[in-house]
């Protein structure tokens, strides 16, 4: 029996998806990867799953797992492969206030997850701009970042527990909900972030925290980036270190969105060169005090700290949001950043973390090395500051961008490299890293990497070609 018909069998007819129907699945949200799947496998349990699983092992068939659709590195790309979408998988199987955990499936779109547990006081912290889309099993499989590290860690610190189809078929049962478990090697974190490539993540046990009471968000303008790292300190250590997002957006980046952003406002009456969003969760009842002149407690606190450093001239200009409807143009602003990047082609992402205090000497080397490599490169930049992840977007010469990519790239990689720095810090690595991969990761570390790999992927079917060179 072909392939095809066996999998109609396990998750039926209407969940095997052919032709013009795998339309949702041909191409990436980047526009750079296409590629037509054999088919689609829409399962709804993790038995499917494992069922699907155990005929690829046995026809040693390649499968590709997706989730949202929404990665940028090409990691579900999948011509002429099976794609095992987790799309149905999307039951919020229990969330308990008490523990703090919520109980999930791999298809669980991360805004419905931040939904359901605001219903109880509680936040999911992982939030990013394609939450809207994004689902829980890509989110753990790329160990996703967002805006939010700077508090709560990335995606992989708020799992407790995950379920994980291997590529054999066997179900992996690490469900655990314990905040301490030393049983032995630590095979939760071996999925997470290993973006499809050991097993299919199907299910997972959650932390959740406390909703904050009141935010304070707010624009900040400072005289230079150096400037920037003593004012996320002073207001981590007046916040208690509530300190959410810090974000930066350059002048360029400014100018770039009023360009692009049909409807864009400025930040200030002038454009900075150097703009930080920040925003402070108060999870204390007295952060959420209303005076009588209305304002919020946590935002007066916020408005006469940046009053004090602008006295002292630490701070060029600030604006504070005052209402739900400010604080959402504000976030807008720094969610608009995928719409900047693609807004020209041809275009390289990429995706670097340095120490907080090396971002600034980053930048000014990374522009050095960009004009050496291309003098008619253009880049524009956008950074979760507060845990030094850098979203570089270069768009080179478009009659050279073919020959100049890779030398782009590794001359940027050089500059990274020598300051021990990150090629990728939460995008992960997919198709489109993989040369750097391979001139930049530790040798040691890729050998033991292809070691598990062929450990428990022996055939060599879970997402094929991605993550190893």
């Amino acid at each position: 029996m072909d392939i095809v018909e066996e999998l109609r069998r396990i998750v039926g007819p209407a969940n095997v998806l052919t032709g013009e129907d795998c339309a949702p699945w041909v191409g990436d949200w980047t526009g750079k990867y296409h590629g037509q799947p054999r088919a689609v496998i829409r399962p709804v349990t993790t038995a499917e799953v494992s069922a699907v699983m155990k005929l690829a092992s046995r026809t040693g068939t390649p499968v590709v797992p997706s989730a949202g659709h929404t990665g940028l590195v090409g990691g579900t790309h999948a011509p002429d492969r099976l794609v095992l979408s987790v799309d149905r998988m999307r039951r919020i199987r229990e969330v308990r206030p008490g523990a703090r955990i919520a109980v999930v499936e791999a298809g669980v779109v991360l805004t419905t997850l931040h939904d359901a547990v605001a219903e109880h006081d509680l936040v999911f912290p992982v939030t990013f701009g394609a939450r809207g889309s994004a689902m829980i099993g890509g989110i753990l499989s790329t160990n996703a970042g967002g805006s939010n590290v700077l508090r709560y860690g990335n995606t992989r610190e708020q799992v407790l527990g995950i379920e994980v189809v291997l590529p054999s078929g066997e179900v992996l049962d690490l469900m655990s909900e314990l905040r301490k478990d030393n049983s032995g090697f630590d095979l939760r974190d071996l999925f997470v972030g290993a973006e499809g490539t050991l097993g299919i993540i199907t299910g997972a046990v959650l932390k959740l925290m406390p909703k904050p009471k009141a935010y304070a968000t707010a624009m900040v303008a400072l005289p230079a980036l150096s400037d920037a790292l003593d004012l996320l300190n002073r207001l981590q250590s007046s916040s208690g270190g509530a300190v959410e997002a810090f974000e930066f957006m350059p002048g360029s980046y400014m100018r770039r969105h009023l360009e692009v952003v049909k409807g864009a406002r400025p930040a200030f009456d002038t454009i900075h060169e150097v703009n930080v969003m920040l925003e402070i969760g108060g999870t204390a009842p007295r952060d959420a005090e209303v005076a009588e002149d209305g304002s919020v407690a946590l935002t007066a606190a916020l408005e006469e700290s940046l009053a004090e450093l602008i006295e002292e001239g630490r701070v060029l200009d600030a604006v504070v949001a005052r209402s739900e409807a400010q604080r959402a143009e504000m976030w807008k602003r720094r969610e608009d950043a995928a719409e900047i990047s693609v807004s020209k082609k041809p275009l390289i992402l990429m995706d670097v973390a340095v120490a907080l205090d090396h971002v600034p000497a980053f930048l000014d080397r990374a522009e050095i090395a960009l004009k050496e490599a291309d003098a008619g490169a253009e880049m524009v930049l956008v950074s979760h500051l507060g845990d030094g992840n850098l979203h570089l977007t270069i768009w080179p010469s478009p009659e050279t961008a073919a020959e100049r990519g890779e030398l782009i790239l590794e001359k940027i990689e050089d500059v990274v490299a020598e300051m021990r720095g990150s090629f990728s810090a939460e995008h992960g690595i997919g198709l489109s890293k993989q040369g750097t991969m391979a001139r930049r990761k530790d040798p040691v570390a890729l050998d033991v990497m292809t070691r598990i790999k062929a450990a428990l992927d022996p055939a060599g079917i879970m997402n094929p070609g991605k993550v190893l060179p």
